[in-house]
């Protein structure tokens, strides 16, 4: 019953909670067609790389010092992507009398212009940012990845600083 509660079951769980962020996502994306904005697409950057980060970490089972690191990268990403869907949030619930369109997609951004520039921009957001396809219990679902991100960090930072019996 120990092995339950070591850092590399945290990690394998960390792992697969982002393994059922994603698949909720491609769900919602090729089931109930409900297409990605470009805030959209970066939260699950983040998402892909906090669970990539716990897949490596409970693959690897490394020492004590760099289970620190993993858990440290893992939360570094999980606080970005934290930060875009808050901002993504904000954009929904209280939209910017100015809000225009994002314009092209995020592929055509990343051919015509550098990478701070498409950042700068998609971040700004845009109509189709703001638009609320998809709510439970009041809340969107940048709204629901913010409190995703909340827990992915927080398990991260736990399992970075937990103490090794």
């Amino acid at each position: 019953m120990n092995w339950l509660f070591t850092r590399r079951m945290g990690f394998l769980a960390l792992a697969l909670a982002c393994a059922g962020m994603m698949a909720f996502a491609l769900y919602l994306q090729y089931y109930k067609y409900l297409n990605p904005c470009p805030l959209c697409m970066f939260q699950r950057v983040f998402v892909v790389g906090v669970g990539i980060v716990a897949l490596l970490a409970a693959l690897h089972g490394p020492g004590q010092r760099r289970y620190r690191y993993y858990g440290m990268v893992a939360g570094i990403f999980g606080l970005i992507g934290l930060v875009v869907a808050i901002r993504h949030t904000l954009l929904q619930y209280f939209p910017p009398a100015d809000l225009g369109s994002c314009g092209a997609g995020l592929m055509q951004m990343f051919e015509t212009m550098n990478v701070m520039e498409v950042i700068i921009q998609v971040m700004a957001g845009g109509s189709e940012c703001a638009a609320i396809d998809w709510s439970l219990l009041g809340l969107s679902l940048p709204g629901w990845s913010a409190v995703g991100f909340v827990g992915l960090t927080a398990t991260a930072f736990a399992l970075a600083f937990r103490r090794q019996r």
